[in-house]
């Protein structure tokens, strides 16, 4: 279906900034949906933004304001940016597909994700 590759990790410090790339190889159909998503040890994957087909884009409140997804479609490649970085953004960061039914905030309704890319945030 699709193939997720996540780049851009790394470490940086408090009020940084730091941008994802997701490339985003499609075999079949366009997913309707593409997302970030983060886990940190011990915790749970949590939605980060979501971009729909159409270029809708939606991000939690807590990252509001500081992150923003977008997508180039001609280089198929999906990005987070993200500004003013806290120590609690410190998580590995996963891009995510999904096909149909919208776009969701659960990481069990995706289909396809990327091995994931690690960002560190220290003070």
């Amino acid at each position: 279906q699709v193939q997720l590759v996540e780049s851009g990790g790394g470490s940086v410090q408090a009020g940084g900034s730091l941008t994802l790339s997701c490339a985003v190889s499609v075999n079949t159909r366009d997913p309707y949906c593409l997302a970030w998503f983060r886990q940190s040890p011990g915790k749970e994957r949590d939605w980060v933004a979501w971009i729909t087909a159409g270029g809708t884009a939606r991000t939690p409140d807590s990252v509001k304001g500081r992150f923003a997804i977008s997508k180039d479609n001609a280089k198929n490649i999906l990005r987070l940016q993200m500004n003013s970085l806290k120590l609690e953004d410190t998580a590995m960061y996963y891009c995510a597909a999904k096909y149909d039914g919208g776009c969701s905030f659960r990481d069990n309704e995706y289909d396809a994700w990327g091995q994931g890319t690690q960002v560190t945030v220290s003070s």
